[in-house]
């Protein structure tokens, strides 16, 4: 299987990263490659969009877990969005979702991001 990787800055400082294929051992260095590039500009949001991610082994999560550490060690956040039921499972398995920030869709998280933001400014 292949795996190609698109990177868009959706506001200044928040990345979404969409992979389309399957993340294994053979292409997941296609998507840290990408991530990589991303945290050296130490980004405040990396949004994963995994709604054309059919398939993640262990290398994949391995990707994702690595970003969310780096993430974290900088107070910045990591979001997946749109996971596809069967790499929902892979996460679900080894307990990874409850230190991430799950969102079903872009829309969701959006709304989400501009509750936090009004309710700073009302602070």
């Amino acid at each position: 299987m292949s795996l190609t990787v698109t990177v868009k800055e959706q506001r200044v400082g928040v990345f979404v990263i969409s992979p389309v294929g399957s993340i294994d051992s053979d292409t997941y260095s296609i998507l840290e490659d990408r991530a990589d590039l991303i945290l050296e500009s130490s980004p405040s949001e990396i949004v994963f969009d995994m709604k054309s991610v059919d398939y993640m082994s262990s290398a994949g999560i391995r990707v994702i877990l690595k970003v969310g550490k780096a993430q974290k060690k900088n107070g910045d956040k990591i979001i997946l969005v749109h996971l596809q039921p069967q790499v929902k499972k892979v996460f679900d398995i080894i307990k990874a979702l409850p230190t991430m920030t799950v969102f079903t869709s872009i829309e969701e998280l959006d709304d989400y991001l501009d509750k936090m933001q009004r309710k700073v400014k009302e602070e």
